[in-house]
């Protein structure tokens, strides 16, 4: 059970950010522990601001990973707290238990009153999809979607399903009828060209991702995506183009970085640029603990869709970071 959350957990946050957190809170812990052998009043002091730091800095590392959504209900949350907290150890000192008391007092009511608003329906697919019972999930979402059929939340989270499930027609029909509900939404049209992506239909792969990146030129994940298909197509020039854009808006995941230099390599490979290339490489062994995040989501009994879709990429770049693969073979691989 414990384990079962700990993996979770890491898949959550990332090998990276995971490294991160666990650096700090030791490093909190051993410093402090230091600190217990010298006598000196400012110890407490001191020691009392590390463990602030360290709670400041977790919230940080965590909450970055989190939805904006999800982040800003924690933040509503935990924020309170903390000033509490701080309020107590270093204003009023005399007051630091009830303030304590106050702050946990404000955590379990902030849950209650943040709760998170997904239906009850939502909760029960999630459970079946966790123990791999896909069709009972499908079903809990088709009532759903047929009490409210307009609803286009309804039908991306069945799509989503759906894909994991390996049945690809049947998530593309889901993202197309979401963009007849809403023609303006980017992730639809995203949605809708990752799964023809993963069908390899790559000519309305390309159309839906080339209008997800107009409504949203400013999000990495739909220029990501473009770039994938551009590349599977070999349209290295367009494919730099995108992909070096959607670095620029500062990919959070090292496992999508990972990818991305990869198909700028094998793009400037294909354009007969050998120093771009291998500088692209060179940025792509940077990323190479991306390679770990990888491993853990392909294990998964639910990645299977993906791991066609992207298991030769990691492999690739597995080979590439271990220099058992020339950067120039890159022009002639798919």
């Amino acid at each position: 059970m414990i384990g079962r959350m700990f993996r979770q957990f890491s898949l959550f946050m990332g090998a990276a950010r995971l490294r991160t957190l666990f650096l700090l809170i030791g490093g909190t812990g051993l410093i402090s522990l230091i600190l217990n052998s010298v006598e000196a009043d400012w110890v407490i002091s001191v020691q009392t601001v590390l463990a602030l730091g360290a709670v400041l800095g977790s919230l940080i590392i965590i909450l970055g990973r989190m939805e904006p959504s999800d982040r800003g209900r924690w933040l509503a949350i935990l924020l309170p707290a903390l000033g509490a907290l701080i309020l107590g150890v270093f204003f009023a000192p005399q007051f630091l238990l009830p303030l304590v008391g106050a702050a946990l007092g404000w955590i379990v009511a902030g849950m209650l009153l943040f709760r998170s608003r997904m239906p009850m329906q939502y909760r029960e697919a999630v459970r079946h999809l966790r123990k791999n019972e896909y069709a009972e999930a499908v079903k809990i979402m088709d009532g759903v979607i047929k009490d409210e059929p307009d609803k286009p939340e309804h039908l991306r989270f069945r799509a989503e399903v759906l894909r994991v499930w390996g049945k690809l027609d049947r998530a593309r029909r889901d993202y197309r009828r979401m963009i007849e509900l809403d023609p303006q939404s980017a992730v639809a049209h995203n949605g809708l060209a990752e799964v023809c992506l993963q069908a390899r239909d790559y000519e309305e792969a390309l159309k839906a991702a080339q209008r997800a990146a107009e409504l949203a030129p400013e999000e990495w994940v739909a220029l990501y995506n473009l770039g994938m298909i551009e590349d599977r197509l070999g349209s290295a020039r367009s494919a730099v183009d995108h992909l070096e854009k959607a670095l620029a808006f500062k990919v959070s995941d090292v496992r999508h970085r990972l990818l991305i230099h990869l198909y700028v390599a094998r793009a400037y490979a294909r354009l007969g640029d050998a120093a771009k290339a291998q500088g692209a490489i060179l940025e792509l062994r940077r990323s190479k603990s991306g390679l770990e995040e990888w491993d853990t989501i392909l294990k998964s009994d639910q990645a299977e869709t993906l791991r066609a879709a992207i298991g030769d990429d990691v492999e690739t770049a597995r080979a590439l970071i271990a220099g058992s693969q020339d950067v120039l073979s890159l022009a002639h691989s798919t």
